[in-house]
């Protein structure tokens, strides 16, 4: 049974109490997230009242016009992460570099500044502007380098190093789901006292559902193993509970979110116009993969774990199916059997 009196940071602190050689650092840092969004939920709720929607006139380093909250939520949480003291980097979507940190306690003779924080600010946001719900992504890495800045070789870490991974989202109220490793827990924001109370511990994805959200506007652009999978699900067959329901809202957050509670698969294939995908692997595939995963679903590019795929760079992109386990190994079985069939022809 939930205790609704239990706050984010009591909860974070007593799974940390399970690992006696922690030192109360990833606490205070997932804290120090937490704060964050709980500014950044303040802007989104009152965004059309302070002139702050809308485009800057600018482009970010992936191309895309940049809207004035993405800017905000990226000083947020580069701000309050250079202040917290707990990390050597922060890699942010909205950023074309990683920022590297001094640590702010250097004459300590212990290097306390051992963890690098992922972000996409605020994922959705082209949907800011007819108020559809958006969101915050993070994960959390020890660092590889000893001490001083962080550098690139610990920014660049397969994504099963994640010692902790979450999102919030900004939605009819706000909620922030996070794993640490010891499963998935979601918090709800409760306004009249400014804190994350818990509202659905140990989170389990369903196996199977009957639900999958894609951007069935690219159908023509997508690869033949794809197309049969998507025509698969529409066929009607009750014995496998076909036809499928579509569910796609377009905010990567809200679609992952719906599906992480009551089951389905959340798919976004390369396509002919882009070939190695559109999503992030460090900043949207690899800490959703994590938390899906502790909740019992599965992650793929198609070919393999995401959680595997060694990145090559910061603004790495790749396909992404996500979600319950036996729907994501029914689109790989697809995938592979069309593999199959190039390699005999």
């Amino acid at each position: 049974m939930v205790n609704k009196f239990t706050t984010f940071y009591r909860h974070i602190v007593e799974q940390e109490r399970k690992f006696p050689e922690a030192t109360g650092q990833l606490s205070d840092l997932l804290a120090d997230i937490a704060l964050a969004c709980k500014v950044i939920s303040l802007e989104v709720n009152r965004a059309g009242l302070i002139d702050i929607l809308g485009f800057t006139g600018e482009e970010n380093v992936q191309g895309e016009q940049v809207k004035k909250l993405d800017v905000f939520a990226n000083d947020v949480l580069t701000h309050v992460m250079k202040q917290g003291g707990h990390i050597c980097a922060v890699c942010s979507e909205e950023e074309v570099s990683f920022i590297p940190i001094e640590d702010k306690f250097s004459e300590n003779k212990f290097v306390t500044n051992k963890y690098i924080c992922h972000f996409d600010p605020l994922d959705g946001s082209s949907n800011i502007d007819v108020n559809v719900s958006i969101g915050t992504i993070f994960s959390v890495y020890k660092r590889i380098t000893k001490s001083g800045p962080g550098a690139l070789e610990d920014c660049l870490q397969v994504g099963t190093e994640q010692v902790a991974a979450g999102y919030v989202i900004y939605g009819s109220s706000t909620v922030l789901v996070y794993t640490n490793g010891e499963g998935v827990h979601g918090f709800t924001l409760d306004p009249s006292v400014g804190e994350f109370l818990l509202s659905n511990e140990y989170i389990k994805i369903p196996k199977k559902a009957k639900t999958f959200s894609v951007n069935e506007g690219n159908f023509c652009k997508w690869s033949p193993g794809m197309k049969k999978y998507i025509s698969y699900l529409k066929e009607i067959d009750s014995v496998t509970s076909r036809p499928y329901s579509s569910r796609y809202i377009g905010s990567l957050v809200a679609d992952f979110h719906r599906n992480l509670l009551y089951g389905g698969i959340f798919m976004y294939p390369a396509d002919s116009k882009n070939s190695s995908g559109k999503l992030r692997l460090m900043y949207e595939a690899n800490p959703l993969s994590y938390i899906v995963e502790q909740a019992g679903g599965r992650s793929s590019d198609g070919v393999k774990r995401i959680l595997e795929i060694e990145p090559k760079g910061l603004h790495q992109r790749t396909p992404l199916f996500i979600g319950s386990e036996e729907d994501v190994l029914m689109l790989e079985k697809y995938l592979a059997e069309e593999r199959k069939e190039v390699s005999v022809k």
